[in-house]
């Protein structure tokens, strides 16, 4: 994993955090429950069902939004407790292909999902405002702040709903057989 320089850093987080519109972090996380169990109930059969070959099915970019959630909660949490930790990047497209997210169970999933964001959002109310801005220094980005890494995290969420709902769109309107 290669580090970025500052700029490079910013024209990777930047079309996350412009996903936000000046909207609320934490409003737009606490909703992203309900927004994946919307869209995992209306795929139904089609859950698993790629868009193209290149492309994740439904249950694949929920199933890459848990392993994201996992991750950026122990940064949260060693971002508080350590001064300036290193925070470890991860191969996104070795974890979805190595934990076969295609053939998880989407209800479980959610579980967890559901779980580890419940526990994140409870971090963030009880973490002091002076200590959101605690860093952590990401082996390809750089410096970044607690508050930097909740934001990432609601904007990285619309991002995969949005290609959830673009994937599931792709799906149906295919000629039928």
């Amino acid at each position: 994993m290669a580090r970025m320089t500052p700029q490079e850093a910013q024209a990777y987080r930047q079309p996350v955090l412009d996903t936000l519109a000046g909207e609320d972090a934490f409003e737009v996380q606490e909703s992203e429950f309900e927004a994946w169990r919307r869209i995992i109930d209306e795929a139904g059969e089609d859950v698993r069902e790629r868009p193209d070959d290149e492309e994740r099915s439904v249950v694949e970019l929920l199933g890459h939004i848990v392993d994201s959630e996992l991750v950026t909660s122990t940064r949260y949490r060693w971002v508080l407790a350590e001064d300036q930790p290193q925070l470890l990047g991860y191969d996104q497209e070795a974890w979805t292909d190595r934990f076969n997210h295609r053939s998880d169970d989407p209800e479980l999933l959610l579980t967890l999902f559901g779980a580890l964001r419940l526990a994140n959002l409870d971090l963030w109310e009880r973490t002091a405002i002076e200590d959101r801005g605690r860093t952590g220094l990401h082996v390809e980005r750089g410096p970044e702040s607690f508050e930097l890494l909740f934001r990432m995290q609601a904007g990285h969420g619309r991002v995969h709903l949005a290609q959830a709902a673009a994937a599931l769109a792709t799906i149906r309107a295919r000629p039928a057989d």
